[in-house]
Order: C-alpha cells, then sequence, then structure tokens
C-alpha cells in the first residue's frame, strides 16, 4: 500500500484529488489549489491507500490462506517488505515440498472467511467480481448470496477509505 501524501496538514489519498477535481468545478478551489492536491495525494510507490481493489483483494488473499499475515498491510516503501517477500518464497517452496496445491487450502469455509475479512473492512465491491470467479476456477461453490449472508452476520469496523478516515497501513 501507499503511504499517504500530506495535503495542507492532513493525510490525502488519490481519492482527495477526484474530490478536488470536484470542487474545481463547483469553483470551491482554483487551478492551482487541485495543481497542489495532484502533487501530493500520491508520494510513492504502493496501491491506493483506501480499501480500493488491490488493498481489498490482498486482504482476502491473507484470508483465503494465499498470503501470509500481515503481507496485506506492510506500506510498499517498508524494509518489512522485503522480509515478508522472503518469508513468501519460503513459505511457497515448504508448500511444494509438501504437495499442499492452492486449491487444497482455497475451501469454501476460507472463501467465506475472505467474505468476512471484505466486510469488516469495507473492502472493495470488486471483491464479489474476483472472489466468485476464483471460487469458480477452485470448483468452490460461492454465490452472491453467500456474500449477503455474511455480510448480515459480520460488522463494518474498519473506517477506512474511501468509505471511512484512515488509510491502510
Amino acid at each position: 500500500s501507499i503511504m499517504p501524501g500530506n495535503f495542507r496538514g492532513r493525510d490525502v489519498t488519490i481519492q482527495d484529488a477526484f474530490e478536488a477535481v470536484g470542487r474545481h468545478a463547483t469553483g470551491e478551489w482554483s487551478t492551482e489549489d487541485v495543481q497542489e492536491m495532484e502533487q501530493v495525494a500520491c508520494p510513492g510507490e504502493g496501491a491506493c491507500g483506501g480499501m480500493f481493489t488491490a488493498n481489498t483483494m490482498s486482504s482476502a488473499s491473507e484470508a483465503l490462506g494465499m498470503a501470509l499475515p500481515f503481507s496485506a498491510s506492510i506500506p510498499a516503501i517498508d524494509p518489512a517488505r522485503e522480509d515478508i517477500c522472503r518469508a513468501t518464497g519460503a513459505a511457497m517452496v515448504d508448500l511444494i515440498q509438501r504437495g499442499i496445491r492452492p486449491r487444497d487450502i482455497m475451501t469454501r469455509e476460507a472463501f467465506l472467511n475472505a467474505i468476512a475479512v471484505v466486510e469488516a473492512l469495507g473492502g472493495s465491491t470488486n471483491a464479489v467480481l474476483h472472489l466468485l470467479s476464483i471460487a469458480r476456477e477452485c470448483n468452490v461453490k460461492l454465490t452472491i448470496d453467500d456474500f449477503d449472508a455474511v455480510s448480515a452476520k459480520v460488522p463494518h469496523v474498519g473506517d477506512l477509505k474511501p468509505s471511512g478516515r484512515y488509510v491502510m497501513y
């Protein structure tokens, strides 16, 4: 994930840049204001900081068992990123040596867990399409009704952008 930018003393993301364009269209902001925002909204490497598709699916990947714990939330520029990459490589070699395949890990229960994580974090609605597609490839029965059933039980606890106040780091 990308670290937030700083605009006049507050954390900002790509979402704030989009909103700046809207403020400009209404006359609330000048062209200079928008340009200033655009210069700081994405200050470096990484996926957009909110629970947009990339961060949603990386979080879902952890819940599915396809990524190591905490790997989704490490900022791209954090030195720990290299450590998690090495640990991931070692884990993959171990799984291969033990004959464990992705389809052995991505069970129906794992998909329901991933849906719960997406719901709790307020993840992107694109997760519905992606998780249904991945489940189909894994021969796991998963339907839109499963998303409805899980969302009825799991509260939205993550105050993360775009619906909340914080970014994912």
